[in-house]
């Protein structure tokens, strides 16, 4: 993308005019400067004076933003949901793409979330955002609301991951349906790469596509509408390698070419245990990827002024119409109060 296309979709720091006076609709998408290179933000509410939402997207590398309007499109009459594109990844790596040797690493993103964090309460007049994140946006926003807790009025977790360790569990629980529903040829490849930790990037990889395969036998899919069509400016060629590329490089980064990636040292039992929010956990019964034991064990050691764990039948590791109706209900329930 050219400097001219990016200063021409910068979006400024100062109050947005419809959130200056009475509130108003706003729905504006373009780069910021965050972290010192231009991120790509979206905002969208049908009223200013909503609660803002602060969604941190998965991955690392996967981006929501594409189809956010299909998923998340209906919150808007309630809060103003904005999303960015993390470092790595979809349009924030088409505008820098990064040097070969540049490494992600958990102390830059988090720094990186907090940078957006201010940048929307700026623009939309607020004090205080709701926090919300998901599989690896769940880790990073956790790092967030540890790092600067005065900025956030609840955190909201889904398929909360918490360490590595949550990868030996997948790899046990996966193998064990395999077994059991006399799968060989997913015993075989599960049994060949051996417990985890792993040095060969490829076998987290395996694992997933095994992941996916027994959570869809155990869970309700997402509407067929949600993930099939990108929305505008998103349904480009371009967009599409650049999503590929970014969704390539922030795999490698968090698993490493040799187990040495992000992931090796995620532990968020170290990231501090109190927190000054309430929390909330959503976590699916069937979550393959990030296991209920992990997370539930990880919340009972929590102190906050108020926490939940919420468990979802019929649901894993991915979004399904279960989930996001969980996780409006949470919302709503933050905005009673």
């Amino acid at each position: 993308m050219s400097a001219a296309s990016q200063a021409a979709d910068h979006l400024p720091s100062h109050p947005n005019a419809a959130c200056s006076a009475t509130g108003g609709p706003v729905n504006e998408g373009g780069f910021v400067s965050i972290g010192g290179i231009l991120q790509w933000v979206t905002v969208n509410g049908d009223d200013c004076d909503n609660p803002v939402v602060l969604m941190v997207h998965g991955g690392p590398g996967n981006p929501s933003t594409p189809y956010a309007d299909a998923v998340y499109g209906s919150w808007s009459g309630e809060f103003t949901v904005v999303q960015w594109d993390q470092r790595g990844a979809g349009k924030t790596y088409a505008a820098n793409p990064p040097a070969e040797d540049e490494r992600l690493t958990i102390e830059r993103l988090t720094n990186d979330g907090v940078e957006v964090a201010r940048w929307a309460l700026r623009r939309l007049g607020k004090r205080k955002v709701i926090l919300m994140g998901g599989s690896w946006g769940s880790a990073l926003a956790v790092h967030m609301a540890q790092a600067e807790p005065e900025l956030f009025s609840a955190y909201m977790g889904t398929a909360q991951l918490v360490s590595r360790d949550g990868t030996l569990a997948s790899y046990r629980r996966t193998l064990e349906l395999a077994r059991a529903a006399g799968d060989g040829d997913t015993v075989d490849r599960l049994e060949a790469l051996g417990a985890p930790p792993w040095s060969n990037p490829r076998n987290s990889g395996i694992l997933r596509r095994a992941t996916r395969k027994y959570e869809a036998l155990a869970t309700d899919p997402a509407p067929a509408g949600w993930f099939t069509a990108p929305g505008a400016g998103y349904d480009t060629l371009d967009y599409e390698a650049a999503y590929e590329a970014g969704e390539e490089y922030s795999y490698i980064q968090f698993v490493g070419m040799e187990g040495d990636g992000i992931v090796s040292r995620l532990n968020l039992h170290d990231t501090g245990l109190t927190f000054e929010m309430p929390v909330y956990l959503l976590q699916g019964d069937n979550d393959l990827v990030t296991p209920p034991e992990i997370s539930r064990a990880y919340f009972d050691t929590l102190t906050a002024p108020h926490k939940e764990f919420i468990r979802l039948q019929r649901t894993g590791h991915d979004p399904n119409q279960r989930m996001v109706n969980a996780q409006l209900a949470v919302l709503r329930g933050l905005r009673a109060e």
